[in-house]
């Protein structure tokens, strides 16, 4: 069977390539409904390294996703099921090291083509399968809460058991979706949220207090922390969190930074914090995700909150007009609903 794939091959340049899908063992999957990242538009836009955009295209773009089995030989799923696609693809099994990250596994959309095609060929493996009723554009960007969700449970078991008070910094999507996660996870916690954006901060609604980062008060304490600002916002997140934190505190480090970040050691040091990277996620919290989605419906109408833009894509060049839309966006997540 041909497939039509649609691949960036220079910055907000897409082209048309044509590729065979053999009837594997693999299952066949038509994507419905796609969410594009920021990690999507650092390759659009160009502003990764020259380097690297010269090593990974022409890719395929998009690793959240959601779609349609229609062909499944091992008999795991039916045809027309729905279903969320794991970009996350181990190559090597590890005892230790959990699946995204491990350095062989190749991830869609960075080691290998992502989900901007007709079909896409993938193990059932890679596939949960959604609610019957379940919201498809909330599900489309599944993977980034499942992130949320991944950062929450090694949170869960590398920190202490003091969790009366834990601070989340940023007001963008990862903040939104991570914060909302913590008071689904642990009821009886209070969260609180520091933004530089009031209005943004407003739709928080969920958290028990939010802040502006420039009038946090000067006693306030947390027992534990996520960082969720990245880019050039993570020193200054990062040295608040750690004049805030109580010692012997747990730091979660969510937001990406193309560039090194200052971190105070001498504090660290002094206060003795845990501090902890986490990236990407695996099967086991895509599972976890999906039965909190089930477990709380709430979470699903609390998420519709950062859907942005909703775009329907029924040609090639509405590919690009999804993109550039995107980048105009202030919050929330541009999904494409995939017609072609």
């Amino acid at each position: 069977m041909i497939n039509t794939i649609y691949r960036l091959s220079a910055p907000r340049r897409f082209e048309i390539d044509f590729e065979d899908i053999s009837f594997s063992n693999n299952c066949i999957v038509r994507p419905t409904h796609l969410s594009i990242c920021n990690a999507d538009q650092r390759y659009y836009q160009g502003t990764r390294d020259a380097k690297v955009l010269k090593e990974k295209l022409p890719m395929a773009l998009i690793h959240e996703g959601v779609g349609e089995v229609v062909y499944d030989k091992s008999g795991t799923f039916k045809c027309g099921d729905k279903v969320v696609m794991i970009p996350n693809i181990p190559t090597q099994n590890d005892d230790i090291i959990a699946e995204n990250y491990r350095e062989s596994s190749k991830f869609c959309a960075s080691s290998t083509d992502g989900f901007m095609s007709e079909y896409v060929e993938i193990s059932a493996q890679r596939l949960v399968k959604l609610p019957d009723n379940i919201n498809l554009n909330v599900a489309a960007f599944t993977e980034i809460v499942s992130v949320s969700v991944h950062a929450i449970s090694r949170f869960d078991n590398i920190a202490h058991n003091r969790r009366n008070t834990i601070g989340v910094w940023g007001d963008g999507n990862l903040a939104f979706i991570t914060s909302l996660f913590l008071k689904k996870m642990f009821s009886d916690v209070k969260v609180c949220v520091f933004g530089i954006s009031r209005e943004k901060l407003s739709d928080f609604s969920f958290a028990d207090e939010t802040y502006l980062t420039t009038e946090i008060p000067e006693n306030l304490r947390i027992d534990h922390a996520f960082e969720c600002v990245g880019a050039n916002g993570s020193p200054v997140a990062i040295e608040q969190i750690i004049k805030h934190i109580h010692p012997e505190g747990t730091i979660s480090i969510l937001g990406v930074s193309e560039y090194p970040v200052p971190i105070n050691t001498r504090m660290i040091l002094e206060k003795g914090l845990r501090i902890f990277g986490t990236s990407r996620s695996g099967r086991a919290d895509f599972e976890k995700t999906v039965e909190l989605y089930e477990q709380y419906p709430e979470i699903v109408r609390f998420l519709t909150h950062i859907i942005g833009n909703v775009v329907e894509v029924n040609s090639f060049a509405d590919t690009k007009k999804a993109f550039e839309l995107d980048t105009q966006k202030a919050f929330g997540k541009t999904i494409m609903h995939w017609n072609i």
